[in-house]
């Protein structure tokens, strides 16, 4: 069988049980938050509209529980509540989120940079690879210089209303220009390293690097 062919089918397979399954939201009552339609003259995508991805279907995290572990190379290891990680200073951005499949839509994202974690917790110089673990077992990674470059957020708003469980609360990466495998949803655990790392879907063939409109698969010999 030609390479090619070989591709062609471990695409399919892939899509058929990959991340980016469609899951759509409910249409929603959002409690007496009201979601935005529009900011700074672009047109969002409406929660109810947006496809979604994951592995286990929805995680239901409990607000007053939860705590966000940040350790590995840091000097400071912590564990955020979901109020400390509010109360920092707030960054909103629209982005749009591509999938695989090549579908995607756009938002409004609302959070924290990931810059502001890394500072409370003291993150070391020598720290090159972030890991982000969810709470449905699914991880990726991304290199660290990305994350500060490109001021990547962590999400607890989309379009101004607080993150749907099905969305990912209570934190949902918003990894600018790359494919939705590394936009992590129901983040609990961040681990700063200085070895490459292979997340969930990357060690079932995604590439690890994922940048939007590059290959979606890594050539193994």
């Amino acid at each position: 069988m030609k390479p090619i062919h070989l591709l062609l089918i471990f695409s399919v397979i892939f899509t058929a049980i990959s991340g980016c399954v469609s899951d759509r939201g409910d249409t929603g009552a959002y409690g007496n938050q009201t979601e935005t339609n529009s900011y700074q003259g672009e047109q969002l995508t409406p929660i109810a509209q947006q496809r979604n991805n994951a592995i286990k279907g929805t995680q239901y995290i409990d607000r007053e529980s939860y705590r966000l572990q940040v350790d590995g190379f840091v000097e400071n290891p912590r564990n955020f509540t979901y109020e400390e990680i509010t109360g920092l200073p707030q960054t909103s951005k629209v982005i749009d989120l591509n999938c695989v499949e090549g579908w995607g839509f756009t938002a409004k994202w609302t959070g924290v940079k990931i810059a502001e974690i890394f500072e409370e917790a003291g993150a070391m110089e020598n720290a090159t690879t972030v890991i982000f673990y969810s709470a449905d077992g699914y991880s990726t990674a991304l290199d660290k210089d990305y994350l500060l470059e490109n001021d990547i957020i962590l999400a607890y708003k989309l379009n101004d209303v607080t993150l749907p469980p099905e969305r990912g609360f209570p934190l949902q990466l918003v990894a600018e220009d790359k494919y939705g495998y590394k936009w992590a949803k129901w983040i609990v655990r961040i681990e700063l390293g200085n070895s490459p790392y292979r997340g969930y879907w990357e060690e079932r063939g995604y590439n690890n690097i994922a940048d939007v409109g590059g290959p979606a698969f890594e050539r193994r010999g």
